[in-house]
This record gives C-alpha cells, structure tokens and sequence, in this order.
C-alpha cells in the first residue's frame, strides 16, 4: 500500500495511523504541484517524518497548468504521478487521508450542482486510480478515513507530537470548496458526520441498482 501524505492534519494524521497498524507494510509518497513557494519545504517535511519512522518516502514534483480550472489540474497531474509511481513499486493500492468532513462538503457540492445518485454517493471507501501510469495494472484507491472527523485526525498528529501544514488555499474564496467549508463551519445546525453517513447510503443504494441493473442484463 501507499499513502498519499501531503503535510496537511489529515494526512499527517493517516501517516501516524498507519505507521501505528502497519508497520514496514506501507511507502509514501508526497505530491509537490510547484503551486506555492512553501511548498518544496513541506515535501522535506513529511520526508523527514518518514525518515525517523523509518518508511520509504519519495517526493514526486509536477507541473499543473494554471489554465483553467487549477483544482481539476492538479487533482489530475496529482493523481498521473501517484498512479506512475505505485506502478514502479507495484503497489496495489494507495490511500488517501480524505474523512467525513471532505465527504459532507463534496455531498453538498453535488447537491448544488443538480448531480444524480451516482454523484451524490460521493466519494467511495474504494474506487480505482482515475490516472494509473502507462501500461500499469489497476490501481485501487482507498479512503480509510470517511468515518473520521478532521478534529480527530487534529488530536491524532497533535498526540504525534507532530506540526501540521496550513494549505492557504483550503480558506482561498476563489475556491468553491473553501466558501462551502466556510459556510458549513457557520451552520451549527448542520451535522457534517450525519451529511457524511447519507453520501454513505447513496453509495449502497447505487450500488443495489447497479447490482440489479446487472442481474437484469445477463437474464
């Protein structure tokens, strides 16, 4: 397995666990989009985190156009680098530090852009690499953390005795994300772990009808 470790709460925070469960089975890997000057600082950061637990560290830099959209960009080039360098090492997955808050956001996110069942189910515990490296074979992407919230991943690198990066760009307005996690932390009233349990059974029920759509076909 490889973890995607970016410096942030969240995957310092997956990094900690998984040192903590799996011990000398996992590599990591740390993703520099070249998108901010601190941030060749905080790939050397997470590898010096991995140096003194002794796990397997590579930073992979790319270049993310800034035409467009740059989420979508990086998102891409990001997952292209993760997907080359699992192939190297033949990994057979890679996990992600993404939990319940992320999860209630991109709910929301859909909701408002008019999506169906299958984009409402939101983000899956396991789908596959959107960008798997030429010629390699399917790559399984894992989100162990969905049933996590962000203040307990906080406590986990706090307990570490670890200090976590502040991405500018998770409180930038330009970002649709960033509004709505502004607004959803306003709302008291809105309980982003019960949001994050309906992406949960959107996600069963579209795959009920997928099973059912499939029983169907082949009779």
């Amino acid at each position: 397995v490889g973890l995607a470790v970016s410096g942030g709460p969240d995957s310092l925070a997956l990094l900690a666990l998984a040192h903590a469960a799996l011990p000398g089975k996992f590599a990591v890997a740390t993703v520099d989009h070249g998108l901010r000057d601190d941030s060749a600082d905080e790939a050397a950061m997470v590898a010096a985190r991995c140096a003194e637990l002794g796990v397997p560290h590579r930073t992979l830099a790319v270049e993310v156009s800034r035409l467009g959209n740059l989420s979508a960009a990086a998102r891409s080039a990001r997952y292209a680098a993760l997907g080359e360098w699992a192939g190297e090492l033949g990994l057979a997955a890679i996990a992600t530090a993404h939990h319940a808050d992320d999860q209630a956001e991109t709910l929301l996110l859909r909701l408002n852009r008019g999506s169906g069942l299958a984009g409402l189910a939101a983000m899956r515990p396991r789908t596959a690499l959107p960008e798997p490296g030429p010629g390699s074979p399917a790559i399984a992407l894992l989100r162990p953390l969905l049933g996590w919230r962000k203040a307990d991943l906080i406590a986990v690198v706090a307990g570490a005795g670890w200090i976590a990066v502040d991405d500018p760009s998770n409180a930038d307005p330009r970002f649709d994300r960033a509004r709505l996690r502004t607004w959803l932390t306003a709302n008291e009233a809105l309980d982003p772990a019960r949001i994050a349990a309906s992406a949960g059974h959107l996600h069963e029920a579209a795959d009920a009808l997928d099973w059912a759509i499939t029983r169907e076909l082949a009779e």
